[in-house]
């Protein structure tokens, strides 16, 4: 897939001297049937661009295409991801990789040639590339809900609700049967900074230009895959109609909703036609780019979720990497 060039931003003062990327600029993976990926994401809201041979995923009002989908075997798998930095940067990034006992330089076949090429430990690739930056550089304030006039109810009727469409892309969380390997390749390679974690078991790291808590995360698992992607919305009733839309639309599979600890965001989980997530999320923590995360390391039963319904078996089954049946 094509990749969006340019760059319009600038660096904080106090990462001047930080050569890393700033953003995740887009995942590409690869689906059985993409007719079922363009009904599950145009339910779930989003700006579904597609044609015979790709589907991207965009944001309703947003320039930035998120996520590309391409056609494949008999499962969801994985391809890759592209990171953003700084036109600046890209001098000293690829000299670091050079340095790095990763392979590198090979574009994945279903890349492009632009930008740097490295292939992580469990052998999915990430492409660098200079482009905008997508990740926020503040906390997107929620949306302001009029209150009605006294003896008005606030609730509106179910036949006055629109679609909830998603902001943006937050982060993507990944499986991974080398969770350490996998923090030392995201801090050497992209500089990405490990913000909170549960041991070796989940990983949430941040990029340090402004990030959410977490732009990319990892859980242990049998092997790699795409566990979900979350996407912002605009207030935390959002999170319950996009529960009830997705529901409505015949995805009748999630965990929530809910609230995490690390992270503080509200979510629903909609389970999608491969056995992954779409997460709709609101009013998860921000790391400004010019404050250093105190790294905090939380035992599991204290820190997944605050509150919400039991976790459901299969949500923690990464069916890119075992035979298990949907």
């Amino acid at each position: 897939p094509a990749v969006k060039r340019g760059v319009t931003m600038s660096k904080s003062p106090h990462r001047k001297n930080s050569s890393v990327v700033h953003s995740l600029d887009r995942v590409v993976f690869t689906v059985p049937d993409l007719k079922a990926a363009v009904g599950y994401y145009s339910a779930f809201g989003l700006d579904v661009r597609h044609t015979a041979h790709q589907v991207d995923l965009h944001t309703h009002g947003h320039s930035q295409c998120w996520a590309s989908i391409l056609p494949g075997g008999a499962k969801k798998v994985l391809q890759y991801l592209v990171f953003a930095a700084f036109e600046e940067d890209m001098a000293e990034i690829r000299k670091r990789v050079e340095s790095l006992p990763y392979s590198h330089g090979t574009p994945h076949p279903l890349g492009s040639a632009e930008g740097i090429w490295v292939v992580h430990p469990e052998g999915f690739f990430v492409q660098i590339i200079a482009a905008s930056q997508s990740s926020p550089q503040e906390k997107l304030p929620p949306q302001l809900i009029s209150k009605a006039p006294v003896g008005k109810g606030n609730a509106p009727t179910r036949s006055s609700i629109h679609q909830v469409k998603p902001r943006r892309l937050s982060h993507a969380l990944l499986f991974s049967d080398k969770v350490p390997e996998s923090v030392d390749f995201f801090t050497q390679v992209l500089g990405l900074r490990v913000t909170d974690r549960s041991d070796d078991f989940i990983v949430f790291m941040h990029g340090i230009h402004g990030s959410d808590h977490h732009m990319l995360a990892f859980v242990k698992s049998e092997g790699p895959g795409l566990h979900h992607l979350s996407w912002d919305v605009a207030q935390l009733e959002d999170v319950g109609l996009g529960m009830a839309q997705m529901l409505e639309a015949g995805y009748a599979k999630g965990w929530g909703v809910g609230r995490h600890v690390l992270g503080s965001n509200y979510f629903f989980y909609s389970r999608d036609p491969w056995g992954s997530y779409s997460e709709f999320s609101f009013d998860i923590d921000f790391v400004p780019a010019d404050h250093d995360w105190a790294t905090g390391n939380y035992p599991q039963h204290d820190s997944f979720y605050l509150w919400g319904p039991a976790v459901p078996e299969e949500f923690v089954i990464n069916y890119e990497a075992t035979s298990a049946k949907l």
